[in-house]
């Protein structure tokens, strides 16, 4: 008979949820974690154990953007039970994930679904701060990277079709919550409060259903222009609108924020007594209330604001910016200047001068969270 070792005494009910969270990040190391091929320095976890890598078939991006956020998740609890060796150690382990990542998808990190994009734009988003802090001599070039090419996809997925919201992927013709919800998180962690506010008004006034204070799925364009509601309801949409409202924090949002919290008790729970959170099966689905999970807890952990008593203040990633007073916003590089010379036939966004009167490199501002055309163009 096998007796139980220390890790699986980690696992037992009565250890602390520390304990457990460590065995559980240690399980999907042990039993998901590889190599690609083989290759030294890359990491790349299968899909299934036991079971063989299956090069053909789905492409799991969006699962590994959340391996990705749980691999920070690990590193801090390490830094705070001050292992700091250990925390290091994942922290490395994220970035060959993140390196990998591209790697798999072709050589980029962008792919055609803007909600998978979100997700990695904010996983890599914590990682570039939790490498700051831990190890600030790193390079922060490839969370940099990513960080650039996810956030200029993200943007050019909101646009102002249905008055505002964000594509589901780039046929243009479905828009839901899932792209939506994460991309406001996003953008109020960076502090562009005045986007993820529209976000979240447009989520607001389109997708929420006044009857169960539930957001339902999304906005199908039909070829003509016509719409038809997707009134779906799905745990993890909830999770990601609840996270970018308590991140912004104001008086409106705290009070929608308790609203859906109440919603949520309310309607996607199985036991009215010990309110067990409603799951979705496995694949795609098994990730769905861990998504509410994740955001429940950081409503729950949030501190009550000063200005506003006994509601909840907002709480981004728990490492520090940067540096004081700043965050990483992935402006774009400047080998030559934001504003290019405009194509033959010009964007209604971006009128920038003549391609003989280019504008002038400049030092992209770190407090610059929106793009915009620089010193010779004028914003449309």
């Amino acid at each position: 008979m096998n007796q139980p070792g220390p890790s699986s005494a980690a696992a037992a009910p009565t250890a602390s949820p520390a304990e457990r969270a460590a065995y559980a990040a240690a399980s999907v190391t042990t039993l998901f974690g590889r190599r690609m091929l083989g290759v030294p320095g890359t990491f790349l976890p299968l899909v299934t154990s036991p079971g063989p890598r299956r090069w053909r078939g789905p492409w799991h991006y969006w699962w590994l953007a959340h391996y990705l956020d749980c691999l920070v998740d690990q590193a801090l609890r390490e830094h705070a039970a001050g292992d700091l060796a250990g925390a290091r150690a994942t922290t490395a382990t994220a970035r060959r994930l993140l390196r990998t990542i591209r790697i798999r998808n072709v050589a980029i990190f962008t792919n055609h679904y803007y909600d998978d994009m979100a997700w990695l734009l904010l996983a890599v988003h914590r990682l570039d701060r939790l490498t700051a802090r831990l190890s600030p001599g790193t390079s922060s070039a490839l969370t940099h990277s990513a960080g650039r090419a996810l956030r200029a996809a993200v943007t050019r997925g909101h646009t102002d079709d249905l008055d505002g919201g964000l594509f589901w992927n780039d046929h243009h013709d479905f828009k839901n919550v899932a792209a939506t919800g994460p991309a406001a998180l996003f953008f109020a962690r960076i502090g562009d409060r005045a986007r993820a506010r529209s976000l979240l008004d447009w989520l607001h006034d389109h997708l929420r259903d006044p009857a169960t204070g539930l957001f339902v799925d999304g906005l199908r364009i039909a070829p003509d222009g016509t719409t038809t509601l997707v009134p779906d309801v799905f745990t993890y949409n909830q999770g990601t609108v609840l996270a970018a409202l308590v991140t912004l924090g104001d008086a409106t949002s705290l009070d929608r924020a308790e609203t859906l919290v109440s919603a949520i008790a309310a309607h996607l729970t199985t036991d009215p007594d010990q309110r067990v959170l409603r799951t979705h099966g496995d694949g795609d689905g098994g990730l769905f209330t861990g998504i509410l999970a994740r955001y429940l807890a950081l409503a729950a952990h949030s501190p009550p604001s000063p200005t506003v008593p006994g509601r909840w203040l907002a709480s981004s990633c728990a490492a520090p910016p940067r540096r004081s007073g700043q965050v990483a916003n992935y402006a774009p590089r400047q080998r030559h200047p934001v504003c290019r010379p405009p194509p033959r036939r010009r964007s209604p966004r971006s009128r920038c001068s003549p391609p003989t009167q280019r504008c002038r490199p400049s030092r992209p501002s770190r407090a610059a969270y929106l793009w915009s055309c620089r010193p010779n163009c004028r914003p449309g």
